[in-house]
């Protein structure tokens, strides 16, 4: 356009940087065949699943929701569905959020005090650092996955602080690998801690009718709070923080990204009902884990594959344009795996992100390890 006023040099610096580092993102329309890729682990989305269970539900909705849940975007359906969501996870309460980002900044820049302590898993969700970015509390990382590391850091700070949080993920997003989460709990308890537990990538093939890793281990109780996004497995949109009934009230009047957006419409909180009713009786789920089964006995073990027993596979390729080749190579094969690279994941660290499905069949599973 003419005119156009001059950008500032910072802009045309980075972006710069991240050409010369192989690591510009861009945004793609068009994909391959075989999905290898999506967070769409039982089909409920691209198998048409969750449109088919919509059908049996009534289809007379507003398609806006006017405003904010506290001025007038609230409404029974949400009321039920959120009783819905509580039940389900065994919990006292559940609050809806328009997606799992909004649930996990609003969490943790609202709970926590200035005066209070978090200690993170160092590979938590960009979601959860930047919620405890804007948080008033000190912030520790500890080594992921390492309770030793952890305990250090309780040793040494836990006198100087009101209340600590320890904030994990269930499985996680990059590598795919479990927390140590029964661990965890025993350590919570016994110093009186408040586990946080994003459970994004577990609900949906971790537990009974993919209730999560929590609820598979029996340890939903000793979370504070729990986050179940629904963009991954249940095929829709949005998000809920469960726990106690005092900790969605405390949400709905501190939390910012709850108080200052517009409500989620009907037709989403539509699709999470579905998804939740579809959940409770899909064979979906076996054959998802008889997938994860399939490529973890297949795989080879010198083939540098982090391990894991989720829908989440990561063969480590070292540096930004291997990976990137990697990822083109696959996609001559009409294979979308997506390729991961620095800064996203640390450098050296660059991998071939691989989700396993339960539509993917043995064939395309042989066909991609073959690959490799």
């Amino acid at each position: 356009m003419s005119g156009q006023k001059k950008n500032p040099s910072t802009i045309t610096s980075l972006l710069q940087q991240r050409i010369n580092k192989g690591s510009l993102r861009s945004l793609i329309s068009s994909y391959p065949k075989i999905d290898f890729s999506s967070n769409d682990y039982l089909g409920f989305s691209s198998q048409g699943y969750l449109l088919e269970e919509l059908k049996t539900l009534n289809n007379s909705i507003n398609i806006g929701s006017t405003g904010s849940r506290l001025i007038s975007g609230n409404s029974i359906l949400f009321d039920e569905i959120e009783k819905e969501i509580a039940q389900f996870h065994h919990a006292e309460s559940a609050l809806i959020f328009n997606s799992g980002y909004d649930a996990n900044l609003g969490l943790l820049s609202s709970v926590p005090q200035k005066g209070d302590l978090i200690l993170s898993d160092e590979l938590i969700h960009a979601s959860l650092i930047d919620g405890i970015r804007l948080s008033f509390a000190t912030h520790y990382k500890f080594k992921h996955n390492d309770i030793e590391s952890l305990k250090e850091l309780m040793a040494r700070h836990k006198d100087s602080f009101n209340e600590i949080y320890i904030v994990v993920e269930s499985v996680y997003s990059m590598d795919g690998d479990n927390a140590p989460l029964a661990e965890l709990a025993k350590l919570c308890k016994d110093d009186n801690i408040h586990l946080i537990v994003d459970e994004a990538h577990a609900i949906g093939v971790f537990g009974n009718q993919g209730r999560g890793l929590c609820e598979e281990l029996n340890m939903q109780n000793e979370c504070f709070a729990r986050i179940y996004t629904y963009g991954k497995a249940m095929g829709c949109h949005g998000a809920a923080i469960i726990g106690s009934e005092e900790l969605k009230k405390f949400l709905i009047n501190f939390s910012r990204s709850f108080i200052y957006t517009t409500a989620m419409p009907e037709h989403s909180l539509l699709a999470i009902k579905a998804a939740y009713q579809l959940i409770l009786k899909t064979p979906e789920i076996e054959n998802l884990r008889s997938n994860i089964s399939y490529f973890n006995s297949h795989q080879n073990s010198s083939s540098y594959f982090i391990k894991s027993e989720s829908a989440i596979h990561c063969k480590l390729i070292s540096g930004n344009q291997q990976v990137q080749i990697a990822e083109e190579k696959l996609n001559q094969l009409d294979v979308f795996a997506k390729s991961i690279k620095s800064p996203t994941v640390k450098e050296g660290q660059e991998r071939l992100r691989i989700c396993l499905h339960s539509f993917n069949t043995k064939q395309e599973i042989d066909s991609l390890l073959s690959s490799f």
